[in-house]
């Protein structure tokens, strides 16, 4: 098994024997693109710039951290820490991973299968202890009461479970059962980028390009022929015997031919597939390092990240914490208790947006000095737990008397 392959053996993608794609039911067609180059989870994670959306997605999600929540009197919340799903989703869902190695877990499989599977494991008093990533190909069914029935293998034998087993989180534009796989949207434009790259890798290997001909005054016989033919393969075709001098005897003469990747027009199509896999992941280009036209979003690359933010990061956030409340809450805990995603750690990194973010919530009050040091790991002080708001904008006749107006 390879690396890639590897990888991706806990995705829902490749099982543990065999080869098998865990595609919604079918609904992309088959592995096999238009450019006829076969299109599998494999081969799309070796195109780096389909690799470099899919890390760029999944790494961005499983970095933030994802605290469940409690709703109290007067509109607030509180961090429910005590209860048996928050060690789950902030710690670690299961004994052999962490939060940060699930949800890229997840988060990948959603793109390339368009699903996420887990099996739900659950404590004496039937409460959620461990989220179990199912391996293999899960098909999704209707049974007699229309509850969601899931099948898959196990050795040699099949494990059929119904929705109360099994957390499933769809990926966009899915219908009731399953989810829409990126990678089958986005197969034939994986096809010609992968056969323009195998073009590109054949010019390397073939001498970069045809670099001409060779002339002869008379019709060579075959012994003659294959000797010419097998010398210059042997001696000035391939990268490493790029450039070296080439001897020509006997009436041969040389004839240049003015061919290159810019001519077969290699390079721009290349560019071009870049481009159009970051439009189906909605990863802005200049992230996974091809900045041409940096600028074509907002005003320039940071509103390109405030954008990947808001919408493409932002609509993945509420689908996986929609499927934790409606699947891993019990009914009467979801009006009580939600699962949201804290954003603040993709501040972390802009000094700048984070002091103006502290400057505002505390200019109102709706933060504290404690607080603002608690979030940048800093002990507390004294006075520092306490709200503050500045008195300015009193009537004019009030100014210089100390007299103050609620405003």
């Amino acid at each position: 098994m390879g690396i890639v392959r590897r990888m991706l053996a806990f995705t829902g993608i490749y099982p543990d024997t065999g080869f098998e794609v865990a595609s919604a039911s079918g609904r992309m067609g088959s592995d096999m693109s238009r450019a006829n180059i076969c299109v599998d989870a494999e081969t799309a994670m070796r195109f780096a710039a389909f690799f470099a959306c899919a890390r760029i997605l999944a790494s961005s999600i499983a970095s933030l951290s994802l605290p469940l929540y409690e709703r109290i009197e007067g509109g607030t919340r509180r961090t429910a820490s005590e209860h048996p799903l928050y060690a789950v989703l902030h710690d670690a869902p299961n004994a052999d991973q962490t939060t940060v190695d699930y949800f890229e877990q997840m988060v990948l499989g959603l793109l390339l299968a368009g699903d996420h599977f887990a099996l739900k494991h659950r404590g004496t008093s039937g409460q959620l202890v461990a989220l179990e990533p199912i391996k293999g190909r899960v098909t999704v069914g209707r049974g007699d009461r229309g509850q969601r029935l899931y099948r898959w293998h196990e050795g040699s034998s099949e494990v059929e479970k119904t929705e109360d087993d099994v957390f499933h989180v769809m990926g966009f534009g899915g219908g009731p059962l399953r989810g829409l796989s990126v990678l089958g949207a986005a197969r034939e434009t994986l096809g010609l980028g992968i056969a323009a790259d195998r073009s590109a890798a054949g010019m390397f290997r073939n001498g970069m390009r045809p670099s001409g001909t060779i002339n002869y005054d008379k019709f060579l016989d075959e012994e003659q022929y294959e000797s010419v033919k097998q010398r210059i393969a042997d001696h000035f075709t391939g990268a490493d015997n790029h450039g070296r001098p080439f001897i020509l005897e006997g009436g041969f003469k040389w004839g240049a031919v003015q061919m290159n990747a810019d001519d077969a027009q290699l390079l721009e199509s290349r560019k071009f597939s870049i481009e159009e896999i970051c439009r189906f992941f909605g990863v802005p280009p200049f992230m996974i390092g091809h900045s041409e036209k940096s600028t074509s979003w907002g005003t320039g690359i940071e509103q390109q990240l405030l954008g990947f933010q808001k919408f493409t990061l932002g609509p993945w956030l509420k689908r996986i914490e929609k499927a934790i409340g409606r699947q891993l809450l019990k009914p009467e805990e979801r009006k009580r208790f939600f699962a949201e995603f804290n954003l603040e750690s993709l501040l972390r990194a802009d000094t700048a947006a984070r002091s103006t973010f502290y400057k505002e919530m505390t200019g109102i009050g709706a933060m504290t000095v404690n607080e603002v040091r608690a979030k940048e790991n800093l002990p507390p002080i004294e006075g520092g737990e306490v709200a503050r708001i500045q008195m300015q904008n009193v009537p004019l006749t009030d100014a210089g008397k100390g007299v103050t107006t609620n405003v």
